[in-house]
């Protein structure tokens, strides 16, 4: 009999589920972080959903723990890189609350636009108001839907049904998938300067902080109404509360804040804005999916099945050869991705040397884990980087030769518009970039990384030193790839690593200094 530590509320049917399976279900409400180190000594499986900070020191003291479930999609609290190391399978529950999610972008579109609490509110103090609270039609009205993965396409699929027009902005979903849904692709300034409405759905990543400010704001169509049942933070508050006062936008309809629990802000204060305390996941339904679906993952982890939504799913199946190359491979991935600032159509993975003898399809699953983990909705894995690379039209192909002219083992991402590659090196097996849109550089991924193509000429490294010194920004290391004739003759590229992130206002300047033509900031681990 296996114990299952439950330290939240878990819907009925889930504990059902567990308890059916002959399991020791052991539910412990509120518990403070110190008394977690004592009572998760001896469980096999722990279940939570936001509230419980799973550390490597809970990992460490329940030493028996086989698998940490969480009733939910995000891990933010959860130490999934420890749990990995100490072997602890972590899972969750990435479908349980989509629809919900969806449900509640349209109730507050609709509450937005007619008005819907605010005249309420007037009823209860006593006031008859109807010219006050006209509203308008959802029908004819442009939806602008911005991150257009499970939960945007459920929002598109709705708002068909109110007879909206469907633009959309997700650099990871191609124009084919798109027309499938009846959606034009545009991009972010585009959509603002169309869209009646837009509605927010992307996960909160360091690319997506503070995606809606001032700047962007300030190109909307007169009149926008804004939408986010996402994450708090990808709106700049500040400058949403600017723009309806100045009426550049016509009101909003928000769940998620910066901060929570959001009891004061200067939104609230405005008649145009709708609010709800996240409640996006919040329905009875969700919360029996959340609990139904964590027992059974819990359940299969516990029976040393397959576990369909495991986020941690280790490469046991990889040889021994293989395995060293996976973190590379993620990398690799994510680097390819910002470099296109989006997803390419197509994507060709190439392996060279020794590797090409060995079987590498876990190799390209890391690598689409990379590519896809900084925009998808729900954490992707082993399991899942398939179907998501279907969803959002990538289209993969493989190939390998056993020759490579300066590596024993080469790994290559490449599509029409760029081309990464990188290897190990050393005896410790270090990793390094070793070629970027065909040229040859040699440089480790970092956690902020800059990617420059400017003129191959004297003078260059001066100026993107200078722009980024005067938004204090220091570099720790730079390797220079020059010219090679290869398509882009006469250009040089320069990969640094930074101690920070680029900013857009930086990037900006840095795409408008003479004689630069890309600039690219990467984010390449997390």
């Amino acid at each position: 009999m296996a114990r299952v530590l439950v330290t939240e509320e878990l819907a009925e049917t889930g504990l059902d589920v567990l308890r059916a399976a002959g399991n020791d279900v052991d539910v412990r409400l509120g518990l403070s972080p110190a008394e977690l180190l004592d009572v998760v000594a001896g469980a096999h499986a722990l279940i939570i959903r936001s509230a419980t900070t799973v550390t490597s020191d809970v990992l460490s003291r329940g030493k028996d723990l086989v698998v940490v479930g969480r009733a939910g999609i995000g891990l933010d609290n959860v130490d999934v890189a420890a749990a990995t190391k100490q072997g602890v399978m972590v899972v969750n529950a990435p479908q349980s609350n989509i629809l919900s999610a969806a449900e509640h972008a349209m109730a507050l579109m609709l509450a937005q636009a007619r008005n819907v609490p605010q005249s309420y509110a007037a009823i209860r103090a006593g006031k008859w108001e109807r010219s006050r609270w006209q509203g308008v039609e959802l029908h004819g009205k442009v939806l602008g839907i911005i991150g257009l993965g499970r939960v945007g396409a459920l929002v598109a699929q709705r708002a068909l049904s109110f007879g909206m027009r469907l633009v959309a902005y997700d650099p990871y979903v191609s124009p084919d998938r798109a027309r499938q849904m009846n959606v034009t692709m545009l991009s972010l300034d585009e959509l603002v300067a169309t869209a009646d409405f837009v509605t927010i759905h992307l996960p909160k990543t360091a690319e997506t902080m503070g995606l809606i400010d001032r700047d962007l704001l300030r190109k909307a169509k007169p009149g926008i109404r804004i939408v986010n049942t996402a994450r708090g933070g990808i709106i700049d508050e500040e400058a949403l509360a600017e723009a309806i006062r100045d009426g550049t936008v016509g009101g909003a309809g928000l769940d998620v804040f910066t901060h929570e629990p959001c009891v004061s802000s200067p939104l609230f204060e405005l008649d145009s804005v709708v609010a709800t305390p996240h409640l996006g996941a919040s329905t009875v339904e969700a919360q029996d999916k959340a609990g139904v679906t964590i027992a059974e993952q819990v359940n299969l982890a516990l029976a040393g099945e397959f576990v369909p939504f495991a986020v941690n799913v280790s490469a046991a199946a990889a040889s021994e050869t293989i395995k060293p190359f996976l973190p590379l491979a993620e990398h690799l991935g994510r680097i390819f991705a910002c470099l296109h600032e989006g997803l390419p159509e197509r994507l060709e993975i190439t392996y060279e040397g020794g590797l090409s003898g060995y079987d590498t399809g876990i190799l390209t699953l890391s690598a689409v884990k990379g590519i896809l983990g900084g925009v998808s909705e729900e954490p992707v894995t082993y399991v899942n980087a398939p179907q998501l690379a279907q969803e959002h039209g990538l289209e993969i192909t493989e190939a390998s030769t056993s020759t490579t002219r300066d590596f024993v083992n080469l790994m290559v991402l490449r599509s029409q518009g760029h081309a990464v590659a990188g290897t190990l090196t050393g005896a410790r097996g270090e990793e390094r970039l070793v070629m970027m849109d065909d040229h040859p550089i040699e440089v480790p991924p970092a956690r902020h990384m800059l990617v420059v193509r400017n003129d191959d000429r004297p003078g260059m490294i001066g100026t993107v030193g200078t722009v980024l010194g005067a938004a204090r920004i220091s570099i720790s290391s730079m390797a220079v790839g020059p010219s090679t004739g290869l398509g882009r003759d006469h250009t040089a590229l320069m990969v640094l690593s930074t101690d920070r992130g680029v900013e857009k206002g930086t990037l900006t300047e840095l795409r408008n200094a003479p004689g630069i033509h890309e600039a690219h900031a990467i984010t390449a681990m997390a």
